[in-house]
């Protein structure tokens, strides 16, 4: 991208940062209202066939995943002009997906901050290790790596580990409002799977809401996962780093079908979301469209993002991402660097 163009692109974005309250309150009702009713349709039809249930719980996951964005817009206090509207609003539908409020968005803050930054990765962030990093590593820390970006592992148990156990507990060096935020949320969470339960039994509730989150999560999951890891993206070290190009280079345009990008909220346009968080979901295509350098992000559709489930390092000589395949296939001197690595140590013996 043109340097000229970087330095005026988040100027450009700007107009688009203005909350509209009728839309939010819209998106809302348009959004908790559905699922709600196909939450309690689902249970309905529990007792004519879980058949039935299923394509019900599967919708509903959508306007779940929905909700989550609403929350996401709530933590960068872009869905009301309010900040206590937000924060009351953020910690509701936190409760709703199973995400602490002040912890998601401290955390989420950080990933904003340091996005495609080598030197500043670790926080609200998925576990990436350059090849360097992974030759260097230790037996045990290669396979942990290797077990932790397995898809089954990441996006079978990654929303279980995640949303049930990891978001329970607080954060090293949490203050205290995210700390009291974070128990608020566990106490509200009991209440509302104890009423559950009571009402209408564990059985039911399991059946329901654990197929509404398990759906929604790996969903949720992917999109993270995906619209930061496509082939040619974009990491720099701290000296080199830029905040724009990482936002236009290092996240993607995830085009999906309209009425996916709707369940979605638009976050598919992930690159104007990065580039200025403020931008309400509802206008990000918007800006997208009326913003011509933004144009040039990576597209990538549905099809083409499943091949990043082979991406599993990040190559910093040919600024790509490669898998571990690749990794064994490339060359130093006249063999490869795995065989490198493979070779028999020479013998001190007779020395």
């Amino acid at each position: 991208m043109h340097q000229t163009n970087i330095a005026h692109l988040k100027k450009d974005v700007a107009p688009f940062e203005k909350t509209d309250t009728k839309s939010s309150i819209r998106q809302l009702i348009n959004t908790v209202g559905p699922l709600l009713i196909f939450w309690y349709g689902a249970y309905l039809s529990l007792s004519v066939s879980y058949w039935l249930t299923l394509p019900l719980t599967i919708i509903a996951a959508g306007f779940m995943i929905r909700t989550f964005i609403i929350f996401h817009d709530c933590c960068h206090q872009s869905f009301f002009n309010n900040r206590l509207a937000n924060d009351i609003l953020g910690t509701i539908t936190g409760v709703m997906t199973l995400c602490p409020y002040e912890q998601w968005k401290n955390a989420h803050a950080i990933h904003h901050a340091t996005s495609s930054n080598l030197d500043k990765r670790g926080v609200g962030d998925i576990w990436i290790m350059t090849v360097d990093e992974y030759l260097a590593a230790t037996w045990w820390q290669q396979i942990a790596y290797r077990i932790y970006r397995n898809p089954f592992i990441m996006f079978g148990i990654g929303p279980i580990f995640v949303f049930v156990f990891q978001y329970r507990f607080n954060r090293k060096g949490a203050r205290r409002r995210e700390r009291m935020n974070n128990y608020l949320t566990n106490i509200l969470l009991v209440g509302l799977y104890a009423l559950l339960i009571w009402a209408i039994g564990w059985k039911a509730v399991l059946l329901i809401q654990g197929t509404i989150f398990y759906v929604s999560g790996v969903t949720g999951i992917w999109l993270f996962y995906v619209q930061h890891q496509f082939e040619d993206s974009y990491f720099e070290n701290e000296d080199q780093w830029n905040y724009v190009k990482a936002a236009v280079e290092g996240s993607s345009y995830y085009k999906l079908p309209k009425v996916l990008q709707w369940i979605t909220g638009n976050i598919g346009f992930h690159h104007v979301h990065h580039l200025s968080p403020k931008v309400p979901n509802y206008n990000l295509e918007k800006a997208h469209n009326e913003t011509a350098p933004l144009q040039m992000a990576t597209t990538i559709t549905f099809a083409s993002s499943l091949t990043a489930l082979r991406f599993r390092l990040w190559d910093e000589r040919n600024k790509r991402f490669i898998s571990f395949k690749e990794l064994k296939q490339m060359p130093i001197g006249n063999e490869s660097i795995m065989d490198a690595l493979h070779r028999p140590k020479p013998s001190l013996e007779g020395k």
